[in-house]
């Protein structure tokens, strides 16, 4: 009869542990609407990507040398590896309710009291010591899985830390670079509006000569000392700009502004390196935003499982044992010893609709981000298109306005010339000196443009990163395997 008891036991037992594995549901990745290839590009998958150091393409020491400091102290990315470190502590946290909890307790008492004399007694004080201590140990099965799928829930949550850390990087990486070009870009436009003022001067010296010869107006001259005063206008709010993304990179890598100095610099003597983003599909393996997305939903699926095992009831096991006796020199003594054991099942009958409400949340919560994750995927195929479209066309505005540029100069040439042989008047030159002056302005900041969208491709395809290149934890829960 104990033997058939025993037996019904462990069969009890192993139905229980195989329901667990029921409780579900399993994570599967979503079906997601892939385009075979991005709008604004025909190029296939044997096209390079970015390399993880893709900065360095540029060829510019100065750059180089922003961004390691900026991995090395940026604020946020050093508020994004702290919470790694929370994540990997909160895998241990909940690891540790899948083993069992031993403690200790030791005690030791001394009391001394007093009796009347009696017939049988003499009567006086009697003093008494007793000694003890229990381990004990305590295990609750995890016959439902909640105590696994809550350990995978922040196993995904690390995971999340982890890509949401690379996309930190990646965005500080390339704020760097953005704000180091814009500033770069400011210097270019600061010369082309000194070098514009010097060339404005030498002909308002030249029509200041023609008024002493009497050939030239006081109104002749007083137009050029306008167009001079306006060119030198707008050097203070160049300046200013330059200054405010010097503070802007000190911000980002995390240096007080008085430290960071601008060597001067141009853009025009930089690399434009090439880049091709492969196929749709590959951004979803590469982009750090999608990952941490996805590992986002493998939490809020984990966390359904542990809002419907709430519902069957917790089985845990204990056992005590350990020495008592009123003598220590008797304590680990054979008759000193106890032992005990126990289970306990622990189920709530009425919660007044808690546990119900507490799993419904769970599914609305993974409703919600699995509708983030298809928006991120999607953004992720749209913020490639725009790049590589952005980037293009700025190609094309740059030569256009490189080319209008040279003609501008070869007009304002004539002018100059036409102007001091007293063949034209003052407003058709200051015409002239205005559209190249302009067009001067201009094409300094298409240049910036044409570095901003090559740095947007960039990051649009995840700066090089690969999902493979971060480490994955020591669980199934990609496969939704409990």
């Amino acid at each position: 009869m104990t033997q058939r008891h025993a037996r019904a036991g462990r069969r009890l037992v192993l139905v229980l542990l195989l329901a667990g594995c029921s409780l579900g549901p399993d994570y599967k990745s979503p079906v997601l609407e892939t385009p075979a290839a991005f709008r604004a590009t025909s190029v296939s998958a044997a096209q390079a990507w970015p390399r993880a150091d893709w900065w360095r393409g540029f060829n510019s020491p100065d750059l180089n040398t922003l961004i390691d400091q900026a991995e090395a102290g940026s604020f946020d990315i050093q508020a994004a590896i702290a919470r790694v470190v929370q994540a990997d502590a909160q895998i241990r946290i909940s690891g540790s309710a899948l083993l069992p909890s031993v403690n200790a307790t030791g005690t030791a008492s001394w009391s001394r009291g007093f009796t009347r004399r009696t017939t049988f007694t003499r009567g006086g004080y009697i003093e008494s010591h007793s000694y003890s201590l229990e381990p004990s140990a305590a295990y609750e099965l995890d016959f439902w899985g909640k105590l696994r799928a809550t350990q995978q829930s922040a196993e995904a949550s690390d995971l999340f830390s982890r890509f949401d850390q690379q996309t930190v990087a990646l965005t500080t990486i390339t704020a760097v670079a953005n704000t180091w070009f814009q500033a770069l870009a400011l210097q270019d436009r600061i010369d082309v509006a000194r070098r514009n003022v010097s060339d404005a001067e030498q002909i308002l010296h030249a029509i200041q000569a023609r008024l002493d010869a009497g050939t030239a107006s006081l109104l002749d001259v007083s137009q050029q000392e306008t167009l001079v005063a306006g060119l030198r206008a707008q050097i203070p709010g160049l300046q200013s700009q330059l200054v405010q993304s010097v503070n802007a990179l000190a911000i980002l890598i995390g240096r007080p502004p008085e430290s960071i100095t601008v060597r001067p610099g141009t853009l025009t003597t930089l690399s434009l390196p090439e880049i091709a983003p492969g196929l749709p599909s590959e951004v979803l393996a590469r982009r750090p935003d999608v990952a941490s997305a996805e590992a986002d939903l493998i939490a809020a699926n984990a966390n359904i499982r542990v809002a419907r095992a709430n519902f069957f009831p917790d089985v845990t096991l204990s056992a005590a044992g350990g020495w008592q006796s009123t003598a220590i020199t008797t304590l680990f003594g054979p008759g000193a010893l106890l032992a005990s054991a126990s289970a306990s099942v622990a189920q709530t009958i009425f919660d007044n609709g808690l546990k119900g409400g507490q799993y419904q949340q769970a599914q609305g919560r993974y409703d919600e981000l699995l509708a983030d994750y298809r928006k991120a995927v999607v953004q992720a195929f749209t913020d490639v298109d725009d790049a590589v479209d952005g980037y293009r066309l700025a190609t094309e505005q740059e030569a256009l306005e490189q080319t209008a540029v040279v003609t501008a100069q070869r007009a304002a040439d004539i002018a100059r010339a036409q102007l001091l042989a007293g063949t034209i008047d003052i407003v058709t030159a200051l015409q002239v000196q205005t559209a190249l002056y302009t067009d001067l302005d201009l094409l300094a900041q298409d240049r910036l443009a044409r570095f901003l969208t090559l740095v947007s491709i960039y990051k649009a395809l995840g700066g090089g990163w690969s999902k493979a290149d971060t480490v994955p934890l020591p669980s199934t829960i990609f496969h939704g395997v409990l």
